[in-house]
């Protein structure tokens, strides 16, 4: 009986060990999509609504991401500087929270 019950905590240690740790790709990516994907949604948005000045606050976007404007054409160049951006992020987040979790496994 007491054997079955120390089997079972060290099962649950290495269960907790083991999902602690985040898949940083995975992340990257799905970050990089969410980015890019509201740069590209936004953008259409305010293109298919129109207006006198198209997107005034959006267009400021074209001041840190070269060729962007608010245009579908730059909604496609957003969607690009959006996921790259993302996936820079997702990187960093994930590295940075894996490096912490393996420092407290450590203790």
């Amino acid at each position: 009986m007491e054997e079955t019950k120390t089997n079972q905590e060290d099962q649950s240690k290495m269960l907790m060990a083991r999902t602690m740790w985040l898949n940083t790709r995975i992340i990257a990516l799905s970050l990089g999509l969410v980015c890019g994907g509201i740069i590209f949604i936004a953008t259409n948005w305010l293109v298919i609504k129109g207006g006198d000045p198209v997107g005034p606050h959006l267009s400021l976007l074209g001041q840190f991401f070269w060729g962007y404007t608010v245009t579908f054409a730059g909604s496609l160049i957003g969607f690009v500087y959006g996921f790259i951006v993302g996936v820079f992020s997702g990187g960093c987040i994930g590295w940075i929270y894996n490096k912490v979790v393996g420092l407290r496994q450590r203790q």
